[in-house]
């Protein structure tokens, strides 16, 4: 791989995550100021530098709390902001929940609560309903994020078990207006889903949350099993009739990412192909598809032919069935690797907008037609590696990782396919 591929790999990464900075999409939708109070709330990895965008260009007097992830924090003057763990919550995030509620409490039609909510929510956010306490949220958090679940089941059981998530936050603020910003980190930017949808009426149901559990065989505590069979414990529905004065509003998605990472592709002479921002799917099979479709690219000239760059993003998941170290990207990249074999002028990147691959220090990882010829000579054995869910290890050996660090915004996952005619000489 040429040091010109790495370079526009991670510039249209970077111009990925910029374009779903806050301080960029905050501002343009900041509704008017209120006859009443403002309390500002919110949850997720973008959350803190969410609301410094915020006191930046509000004019009238606000208070109020976010949560984010540790080390997400951003500096604020007149906004709280609390870290809290991610993707299994601690003690913190449930404390953090029930001050956003004490905060949205009493409050009257000319108040105005202002949420700021990005991906992330859901972990951060985790204050247990009823008789079920932390300790059962964080078995199941544990378990689903190794079933291969997809975000949008990890979220309907999330919703069911939480006092706060499935728009009880809305519904606790009314009769207060509530205009809820959201950045948006899953597939098909559906509200509900995003940080599990804490003001946003959710349409799943019970019956639902434990049609996740029996599929993926979860082991949950006699409270969990009590509370997901009780009808008086279900979400707030749309129509509802306590979210009649919320708005919420989609200030940053995938799809805007991955077009400001096209228009970078297009200025170097490669022409843009998004296959779409919403691939789900086990991260290793999506590795084998997209290497099939680059291959095609660089043999056939479809679905288009090279100079392009093949740009996808979405959310894949991991069944860890192995002891590594992963990451939903670098398994995906693993993946690639092996099935592109040192394909001439093939070149990859693959990252978590928000910074953090999985639960690891890495954003993601860059592949090149000589990674497999680099591995062999460390001793690096890549199936054996991704039989054991070892990606990490792989481009850290390799020094092939991306480390950006937090970036303060999560749009999901990006990935880039670089196909130079000029390699293969074609």
């Amino acid at each position: 791989m040429t040091t010109d591929h790495r370079a526009l790999l991670r510039g249209m990464f970077d111009a990925a995550i910029e374009a779903a900075a806050p301080i960029h999409c905050v501002p343009p939708h900041l509704p008017p100021t209120p006859k009443g109070r403002t309390i500002v709330v919110g949850a997720g990895k973008a959350a803190a530098a969410m609301a410094a965008a915020v006191e930046a260009h509000w004019s009238g007097p606000l208070e109020g709390l976010v949560v984010t992830r540790y080390g997400h924090s951003a500096p604020t003057k007149r906004i709280k902001v609390v870290e809290a763990s991610h993707p299994v919550p601690d003690a913190a995030g449930p404390a953090a929940a029930r001050a956003i509620l004490d905060l949205v409490s009493g409050l009257t039609a000319d108040d105005l609560v202002l949420a700021l909510i990005s991906g992330g929510g859901s972990a951060l956010l985790a204050l247990p309903r009823g008789e079920v306490t932390l300790a059962d949220k964080q078995a199941i958090n544990r378990a689903l994020l190794k079933s291969g679940a997809h975000i949008g089941e990890m979220n309907c059981v999330r919703k069911h078990l939480s006092a706060i998530k499935g728009g009880r936050l809305a519904a606790t603020a009314a009769p207060a207006r509530v205009v809820s910003l959201i950045i948006s980190d899953v597939p098909g930017d559906d509200l509900s889903v995003i940080a599990s949808g804490p003001t946003v009426g959710d349409s799943t149901t019970l019956a639902d949350a434990r049609a996740v559990i029996e599929k993926y065989k979860i082991e949950v505590s006699p409270a969990v099993s009590k509370h997901l069979s009780d009808p008086a414990n279900e979400t707030p529905k749309p129509g509802d009739k306590r979210l009649a004065n919320v708005e919420n509003i989609l200030i940053a998605t995938p799809q805007s990412s991955l077009e400001a990472a096209a228009k970078v592709a297009q200025a170097h002479g490669f022409a843009p192909l998004i296959l779409g921002n919403a691939i789900e799917g086990e991260a290793r099979e999506c590795g084998i598809v997209h290497a099939g479709i680059a291959m095609q690219s660089a043999g056939y000239g479809q679905p288009a032919p090279p100079p392009c760059a093949i740009i996808s993003g979405g959310e894949t998941t991991v069944t860890v069935r192995g002891k590594g170290r992963g990451g939903r990207n670098a398994e995906f990249l693993l993946s690639l690797a092996i099935a592109l074999n040192g394909h001439a002028g093939i070149s990859a990147l693959a990252a978590d907008t928000d910074g953090i691959d999985g639960s690891e220090d890495n954003a993601g990882a860059i592949i090149g037609p000589d990674t497999p010829a680099r591995a062999a000579r460390a001793g690096v054995d890549l199936k054996g590696r991704l039989a054991d869910n070892d990606g990490y290890a792989v481009f850290s050996a390799l020094g092939d990782l991306v480390m950006t660090g937090p970036t303060r915004t999560n749009v999901n996952d990006f990935r880039v396919i670089l196909v130079d005619a000029r390699a293969v000489g074609t």
